[in-house]
């Protein structure tokens, strides 16, 4: 009898040892470096190099790995190979010069699945993201919440908490093995359920809208969306409907509400941590528009310190350090390698804004990387933080009125400086924008 067992312990271990052979050799066949590929680091069978990457600070290890592999290299997470792009001339040649052929996105598993007194010690990060994020509600809802309305503190609160999130390994591994991940617990399924939560908010605005919709009186995107849902319908290359909406009212969210609350807070952050430059700024404010009005657009051309410094906080701030994905739609030729359809490139937008061949100092905070020697604002070509090309981010133009108007109202009205006692820290974290750690500073009336 115990032989009998011994024989089928046996056959179970050779079983074992069979199909661990058969996957390995599958995945070594299926996952071969196609010809004429970019080159990168090992990567392990099955999981690639998703493990072997510090995804608190990817763009830090992008960057590193091209000073090994060259400015375009590859790496395998998961079943997925992608192509990481690296300074500004392999990255406009990529997303400029291929423009077309690079202009899809990756379907991305959990995309699919989601889709204080004056002076005194205050944290900038809720108040910011209430205040830009109610900006976005106005334009698309029509109309402005109160901050302390339950539900836009919840949307606000989720909006945050799945950001974050989004940047973490667990969103990572969920893309690349999304059949496994969606019946496992973790951080990813509260990206899954907010996600969810913010969708249904926009769809009864929706709802909202269509009972007293008039089409020759739009008041606000929702409606501009739905009179081109109307003006479409029954056309085959259409690409608007209600999913499109929801989903487009989510970038404009996170494109035109995110990155500009995280902008903000580096911007006061430095004026902290640098009171000389501060100065500066507010005198000239001062000077071109006083006291007795608020800044308008008009004023960009007229402050060019002020604009200077503005660039150069989205420039040193890094807000989003690695551009989104791009999907090459055919085969194409870049920088002598072969890039196959259907591969995922990747641009490492802060290989360009720290790069020392484009800017004189790319790791000291300097205004004069945006000034001519005659104190004029220029802006050098490889200035990208909003990427470049056709898939260039939908919310810049939004972005670039929201962050002069409030820096510029914000330095009219106010003072930063760091609780006594306390000084900068200029650490981050990284989700879908690098953003400051959690910080304090007080707000003195001019």
């Amino acid at each position: 009898m115990d032989s009998v067992f011994s024989v089928l312990d046996w056959d179970v271990k050779g079983l074992l040892l069979f199909l661990i052979i058969f996957i390995l050799t599958a995945d070594y066949i299926k996952n071969r470096r196609p010809a004429n590929f970019p080159p990168g680091p090992r990567s392990f069978p099955i999981v690639g190099s998703i493990f072997s990457l510090d995804h608190n600070r990817t763009h830090e290890i992008f960057t590193q790995l091209s000073g090994s592999y060259g400015d375009v290299f590859s790496l395998r997470l998961g079943q997925k190979r992608i192509v990481v792009l690296n300074k500004f001339k392999v990255i406009k040649e990529g997303l400029v010069n291929h423009g077309d052929s690079l202009s899809d996105r990756p379907d991305l598993p959990i995309t699919q699945d989601t889709t204080y007194g004056l002076g005194k010690p205050f944290g900038p990060h809720l108040i910011m993201n209430n205040v830009v994020s109610n900006i976005i509600c106005f334009l698309v809802f029509g109309h402005r919440f109160e901050y302390s309305d339950k539900k836009f503190k919840r949307l606000m609160e989720l909006f945050g908490q799945s950001l974050e999130i989004e940047g973490s390994i667990w969103v990572q591994l969920y893309n690349s093995f999304p059949v496994l991940m969606r019946r496992l617990p973790g951080p990813h399924q509260t990206v899954v359920n907010n996600w969810t939560y913010v969708k249904d908010f926009i769809k009864e605005e929706l709802k909202q809208h269509k009972q007293n919709w008039d089409s020759s009186d739009p008041r606000d995107y929702i409606d501009c969306y739905l009179n081109e849902i109307q003006n479409t319908k029954g056309q085959e290359s259409s690409t608007f409907d209600e999913v499109g909406l929801i989903m487009s009212v989510l970038d404009l969210f996170v494109a035109g509400s995110e990155t500009t609350s995280t902008t903000l807070r580096w911007a006061f952050l430095y004026m902290a941590k640098y009171p000389e430059i501060q100065e500066k700024v507010q005198a000239e404010i001062d000077k071109v528009i006083g006291q007795s009005r608020q800044p308008s657009m008009e004023d960009r051309a007229i402050l060019p310190y002020t604009d200077a410094v503005l660039h150069e906080i989205q420039r040193i701030g890094n807000i989003v350090p690695l551009s989104l994905p791009h999907i090459a739609n055919k085969e194409i030729e870049l920088s002598g390698y072969t890039i196959p359809k259907g591969v995922a490139v990747v641009p490492n937008l802060t290989s360009v804004l720290f790069d020392k061949d484009e800017w004189e100092t790319p790791h000291t905070f300097n205004p004069g990387h945006f000034l001519d020697k005659d104190g004029n604002f220029v802006k050098p070509t490889a200035f990208i933080p909003f990427s470049a090309g056709k898939r260039v981010c939908l919310g810049e133009s939004l972005a670039k009125m929201e962050l002069f108007l409030f820096f510029t109202s914000f330095m009219q009205q106010f003072t930063f400086s760091m609780p006594p006692g306390v000084k900068p820290v200029m650490d981050f974290r990284l989700g879908v924008t690098l953003a400051p750690e959690p910080y304090e500073l007080c707000a003195t009336s001019r």
